[in-house]
Formats: structure tokens, sequence, C-alpha cells
């Protein structure tokens, strides 16, 4: 199979993970059947493991790993979760991708890559504080396509986000053509689009940290 990637952009991810710090684990879920995206998702992200030897994957199958799907709430195919490791142990930061990250979502995998791999969020102190003494559990599915140029803003938010408190908060980049049933379920009829504990809140457009932040607290006090 020709790669995903071409020369050019290897060379350009080459120069921008020279400088990961920490080992990152990359975990593909795949399905045998109703998975259009499945093999280019898995391809997309060998190839991008084998750029920097920071940089792990894993590979499982959601029927025939289940134990392991449910450990890091991943439920639809593709799906691709962003974790830390540490020595043996991989560490759950509570970022996904449901759907191929291509397109403008690539650049997101990348700065998710060399989130991770920093061990820190970027976020203000107030918002690290609000969302690290989190009461309830917290879902963000932001409604994404490979062309809108204003998501990846809005995705790396909510895993920025996700960091901070990953034992309460999930955050996940939704591929909305991959998954219309989804995004029909939230009504989402432009991109991008939040959605704040399966529709207790709406972000619609990539809204700066401190408005999502100011929906979330008005989502999580229904």
């Amino acid at each position: 199979m020709e790669n995903v990637l071409n020369d050019q952009i290897i060379k350009q991810i080459n120069e921008v993970f020279a400088d990961l710090k920490e080992p990152v684990q990359v975990l593909y879920f795949g399905a045998r059947e109703n998975c259009d995206y499945c093999d280019e998702t898995r391809q997309l992200l060998e190839e991008v493991a084998g750029t920097h030897d920071k940089i792990e994957l894993s590979v499982y199958d959601l029927q025939d790993n289940p134990d392991i799907a449910g450990k890091f709430n991943v439920m639809n195919a593709p799906g691709v979760v962003i974790a830390a490791k540490d020595g043996a142990e991989v560490k759950d930061l509570g970022i996904q991708f449901s759907g191929i990250p291509s397109g403008h979502e690539f650049g997101t995998l990348v700065n998710d890559i060399l989130l991770v791999s920093r061990r820190d969020s970027g976020l203000n102190e107030k918002t690290r504080e609000f969302l690290k003494n989190l009461d309830k559990p917290l879902h963000l599915q932001v409604f994404v396509t490979p062309t809108c140029p204003y998501c990846p803003r809005a995705v790396l938010l909510a895993h920025q986000m996700a960091m901070e408190n990953p034992q309460m908060i999930r955050a996940e980049g939704v591929e909305a053509t991959e998954f219309p049933e989804l995004a029909s379920r939230f009504n989402v009829s432009g991109v991008p689009q939040t959605v704040i504990n399966s529709g207790a809140g709406t972000v619609v457009g990539a809204a700066p940290e401190q408005q999502l932040l100011a929906e979330i607290r008005r989502a999580l006090q229904n």
C-alpha cells in the first residue's frame, strides 16, 4: 500500500517532533466490519509512530479486545487514543478521536502528541483549578470535518482540558461525516460543535478557553 504521508510531510513531522520530551503511547482501535477508514487510520498512525522512537503504537480490535476498549472508553472504530507512557505504565489522559484524524485534524494529532509528551496542558491556572476539582464526570464531543480549518483549535482545547483531570474528563474529536448518526443525535449543523455531556450544553464554533469553560459550568449545573 502506498504511503499516506509523503516525504515532505515526514520531514516536517521530524522537525516538529525533534524536541519530544516524554514517551507517548498511541492506541488504535479498529473493526473488521462497517469501518470504511480503519485501514487508512492504522496506516497513518503507523507512519506517524515510525517518525520517532518516543512514540509507540498499539493496535487493537473493538470486538477482539473489549476489555482494553472499555478501559479507555472507546466505543467507535476507527478510534484513536493518545496516552502517556511512563515506563511500562500507559496512562489514559482522556484524549480520543472517533474517526480518522486526516485533513486539518492531522495537525491536531501532531499537536496532541506534542501536548502529551510535554505532560502540560498549557491552560491558565483558573481553568486548571476548576477542572481538577470537578465532582461530576465531563464528556466533551467535538464534531469536526477534515476540511474545517477552525476545528483543530476546538479539539485541541477539549483535549487540553481532559489532561487536567482524566479521571473525570473525556474529550473526543468526532469526525461528523463518519458518524452521521451521532451528529444527527446532537443536531450538529455546523463544525466545530462541542457537545457537553450528551447535550447538557453546546458550543458552536472554535470558542476560546473562557467561553467553553463558562458553558461547561452552566451544563454541569443542570
